[in-house]
């Protein structure tokens, strides 16, 4: 039977965070760590799925089952981008799907959102339907609002477009970018963060100081738009002020943590221009700018205080099928 497969990039938030879920923007780029989804047609009248990488194997239901959303976290975005293609075309055939993840999902860089779109593009990929960058994003941003709840869908973008891009709410805007690959270091802080609680968080914390939170929101967004100008015309110590600029607002609400505060301080004592969390906080990644001759300094000092480094690079392609 035929036989596609597709893959589709991470991301690394670099300005914006939390705000771009009230309407403002920000600025996301693609790196090159990546999922890739292989999918079959077979002739039994089921959905079978194995992604070893987070335990998920020899898993299948009957297509005349309707798919369980409380089951295993990867399961569940596969199951949702499944049921929507279905909702929107049709899907008659039994399919066999093995999910290839290219980073550990506990770093934050958006594989939940890069195997929503994987599967969608492989869908239409081996259903023979032609769709765009803007349909794909469209479906699988529903996918994962089905799963998640909330969520501003700016990873969805980044797996979709690839690249560096500024993003508005729900995909109003999604502008890319042209921009060098950023001089960036990123670390893990060791501490694996729920996207959704953190949103919630701040939620509620916008419920009881609505004007207060509202200002944080204005203040990043004006961040992002001068960050979009710095980030096109190379000005990397710029950039890395309004960075820092970005992760104090952040800190306000209340979404950094000590270790977090301890790996900032470390980047810093080796000279980068800036630092910040990159996504909701409570944990994951954070983001240093640093000139190259001061990388190998700054990845020692992050090291040393406990956080563990990921290689990937920014820029990355977009969903594109394999083979």
């Amino acid at each position: 039977m035929k036989k596609i497969t597709v893959s589709a990039p991470g991301k690394l938030m670099l300005f914006g965070e939390h705000a771009v879920v009230y309407g403002r923007s920000c600025l996301v780029t693609a790196v090159d760590s990546r999922i890739t989804v292989e999918i079959k047609k077979i002739d039994q009248q089921e959905v079978k799925i194995d992604a070893p990488q987070v335990k998920i194997n020899g898993y299948q239901r009957k297509l005349s089952v309707e798919a369980c959303l409380n089951s295993h976290k990867g399961v569940r975005f596969i199951e949702a981008a499944i049921e929507i293609f279905r909702k929107r075309y049709g899907l008659v055939n039994g399919l066999k799907i093995k999910v290839e993840n290219g980073f550990s999902s506990n770093y934050g860089l958006g594989s939940s959102s890069a195997i929503s779109v994987c599967i969608v593009k492989a869908l239409a990929e081996i259903f023979s339907k032609k769709l765009g960058c803007k349909q794909i994003f469209n479906l699988a941003y529903k996918a994962v609002l089905n799963v998640q709840g909330v969520g501003s869908g700016f990873d969805v973008a980044a797996a979709c477009w690839g690249g560096t891009l500024f993003y508005t709410t729900g995909g109003k805007k999604i502008v890319p970018l042209k921009a060098e690959r950023l001089p960036l270091v990123i670390a893990y802080s060791g501490n694996k963060a729920d996207t959704p609680t953190l949103i919630r968080k701040v939620q509620k914390l916008r419920l009881k100081r609505l004007n207060e939170t509202e200002k944080i929101f204005d203040k990043i967004e004006k961040i992002v738009k001068r960050a979009k100008k710095k980030l096109q015309e190379g000005k990397w110590e710029e950039l890395g002020e309004l960075m820092t600029k970005n992760h104090e607002l952040l800190v306000k609400l209340g979404v950094s943590t000590p270790k977090i505060e301890k790996l900032i301080s470390a980047a810093f004592s080796a000279g980068a221009f800036g630092a910040k969390i990159s996504g909701a906080g409570g944990g994951d990644c954070i983001i240093v700018l640093a000139g190259k001759e001061k990388h190998h300094l700054v990845e020692q000092a992050l090291v040393k205080a406990g956080g563990a480094l990921v290689p990937v690079e920014t820029g990355a392609e977009g969903v594109r099928r394999e083979k």
